[in-house]
């Protein structure tokens, strides 16, 4: 069960003064900004690298600066900067938050709380584990993001079709790269500390 797991200090988090939490925060809601603009060519459809760095980020920072980074991120893009995969092509602002994906950003806020809790628990300490987490975050962001991508295409195949199968490639080699990289990260980081 993990409530009764103790917390663990997490990879980038730990201790430390407000300033660099808010710098972890802002560096972090870059990174998603960044991550939505970069697409790798794979198949069925190219894919970004946002899941991958909003669900590895909030296993390394916790639950607090994840919800935090993503809230931030979230702003950026209410405000009209042109944040989101597709902006400002697509529009930008609330209209594109509104819009067909709107369930998806939604998603990565509860993703967010979900795997910040599990890194304070030490669930990226090791492969499996962190697949498990990675899994779970994604179901979150599709629950979301196909609740809302439903009411405009409505609850058939069609929603099965555009908004889930086409990103399950992509979103398995990104939790087999997460699998890979939180455990190393921490390998890496205990032999730093020798």
């Amino acid at each position: 069960m993990i409530a009764s797991q103790p917390l663990s200090p997490t990879l980038i988090a730990g201790e430390g003064s407000l300033i660099r939490k808010a710098l972890i925060v802002v560096a972090g809601s870059l990174a998603l900004w960044a991550s939505a603009k970069v697409q790798v060519p794979f198949l069925p459809v190219p894919i970004t690298m946002q899941t991958l760095v909003v669900l590895g980020f909030a296993m390394a920072a916790g639950r607090n600066l994840a919800l935090a980074t993503v809230g931030l991120y979230l702003l950026e893009g209410a405000l009209g900067l042109p944040v989101f995969a597709g902006t400002p092509e697509k529009g930008i602002g609330l209209a594109y938050m509104m819009g067909p994906t709107g369930g998806y950003l939604l998603g990565m806020v509860l993703a967010a709380g979900i795997l910040g809790s599990l890194g304070e628990r030490g669930w990226d300490r090791r492969a499996l584990t962190t697949a498990a987490a990675m899994v779970l975050g994604n179901l979150a962001i599709y629950a979301c993001g196909l609740a809302w991508l439903g009411t405009y295409l409505g609850y058939g195949e069609a929603l099965v079709q555009a908004g889930l199968l086409p990103f399950v490639p992509g979103d398995l080699f990104k939790i087999a790269l997460a699998a890979v990289m939180l455990p190393g990260a921490w390998k890496l980081l205990a032999a730093l500390r020798g």
